[in-house]
């Protein structure tokens, strides 16, 4: 069965004015879409990976073909990225106390967790992603992935991400990607971080 797009559940402008319509549109249905796309003319013919989730794929990589492991890797993880980053993204959403309980264990505070974070986000060079995660022995960690690696391949669960491709900046910040971090602090949907945690 084909991979397919996503639906966000709200509209391109929700997150306005800290990330833009455009943006969200054309990172959506252009750069996200592109993923979808390669992944499926990807695994044409391997119908042994049929039926498995993007999660699973990506969780498993040693069981997909070496010729197309990478393409699996690149559009795989960013077909599955994109997906999770959509859904903790929203506006005016508290921090849960179950969450901001733990972050408070392990890095002090809020405001401590997301000078971490950001700067996790600033250190990555060229195009990748920062992530909360609860790693293999069970904390929370902030990680680091470059270009769409996911931290799901190397067996940690995702809480949190966000994008540092210039795709999903550009358009409003430009080069300014410490701004566009800030925004997005604004837009992180708490409620689902919360679940993700639980889950």
């Amino acid at each position: 069965m084909a991979y397919t797009l996503p639906e966000f559940g709200y509209e391109y402008d929700s997150l306005e004015p800290f990330i833009d319509a455009r943006t969200m549109e054309i990172h959506h249905s252009k750069h996200h879409k592109s993923y979808v796309d390669k992944l499926n003319v990807a695994l044409e013919g391997h119908s042994e990976l049929e039926g498995k989730s993007v999660e699973k794929l990506i969780s498993d990589l040693d069981s997909v073909p070496g010729k197309i492991k990478t393409a699996v890797c690149n559009h795989g993880g960013g077909h599955a990225n994109h997906s999770f980053f959509w859904k903790i993204l929203k506006k005016d959403v508290d921090c849960e106390e179950d969450i901001l309980d733990a972050i408070n264990k392990e890095f002090g505070s809020l405001d401590e967790f997301k000078e971490k974070f950001k700067e996790a986000a600033l250190g990555i060079f060229g195009s990748g992603w920062a992530w909360l995660v609860v790693n293999k022995e069970g904390k929370l960690e902030i990680v680091k992935t470059q270009n769409q690696d996911s931290p799901v391949s190397e067996g940690k669960k995702p809480l949190l991400c966000v994008d540092v491709w210039e795709h999903a900046y550009y358009l409003k910040h430009k080069n300014k990607r410490p701004d566009y971090i800030e925004t997005f602090f604004k837009v992180i949907n708490w409620e689902q971080v919360s679940e993700n945690f639980r889950g």
